[in-house]
């Protein structure tokens, strides 16, 4: 994944009312389908359906506008399944990003009993992300410094180097980065989190963008 894709790439709360076209939503299942058999997921992609953010008052207070697509991150109740999603999640986000589309994280924000999905008996719903045409295309947030999730920054070979670099550009709830990398020898990096809201999600998402980063496989501890 192009760098610049990653860098470009803002959570935008504000839609236009252009649909997806027939392509973009091929393109969409199709990455959906995809991640849903790797992942052992039921994620879900959602079309023109208003009710899950237009009903509810905390998509009002949290500035949402015409938001009718959106991709329901439902999958296993397990203890890995909110890490899975984040790291498979944001893989559609990007190529999203790549297609000309905008999308935000929305883990409250939203009426799950105005959503429009189907939850598997043993599944839950964890997040909703908002995909469409944007109204603008949203706006960069500070980030932490390397050395902020790394203590092995300075000494670690460049592509671990390039892989926190990349994190550091994940979206993450409140912008928290509550993640940490650190390098272990060879290709073995383990990656912990803190406490807080919808970290185990953050941190998927951002051992997905570490991966593409480093650009080599990851043995991940």
């Amino acid at each position: 994944m192009d760098y610049d894709i990653i860098k470009s790439r803002h959570s935008v709360r504000s839609y236009t009312l252009q649909p997806l076209s027939a392509d973009e939503v091929a393109m969409l299942d199709s990455q959906i389908r995809r991640y849903n058999a790797e992942g052992s997921l039921n994620m879900q992609l959602v079309v023109n359906e208003p009710n899950a953010f237009g009903r509810s008052l905390m998509a009002h207070y949290g500035k949402f506008r015409n938001v009718t697509n959106y991709i329901a991150l439902t999958g296993p109740k397990s203890n890995d399944t909110e890490a899975k999603l984040g790291y498979y999640g944001e893989k559609i986000v990007l190529e999203a990003q790549k297609a000309g589309l905008n999308t935000c994280w929305v883990g409250l924000s939203f009426s799950k009993k105005n959503t429009s999905i189907d939850i598997p008996d043993g599944n839950k719903l964890y997040a909703l992300i908002a995909i469409g045409h944007g109204a603008e295309s949203g706006a960069a947030h500070r980030i932490k410094m390397p050395q902020q999730i790394s203590d092995d920054y300075a000494t670690a070979p460049d592509w671990f180097k390039r892989g926190v670099d990349y994190a550091l550009l994940a979206p993450t709830a409140l912008n928290q980065q509550k993640f940490h990398f650190q390098w272990l020898g060879d290709n073995r990096v383990k990656a912990s989190r803190g406490i807080g809201f919808f970290t185990k999600m953050d941190l998927g998402i951002a051992c997905c963008h570490f991966e593409l980063g480093a650009g080599i496989p990851i043995d991940w501890q």
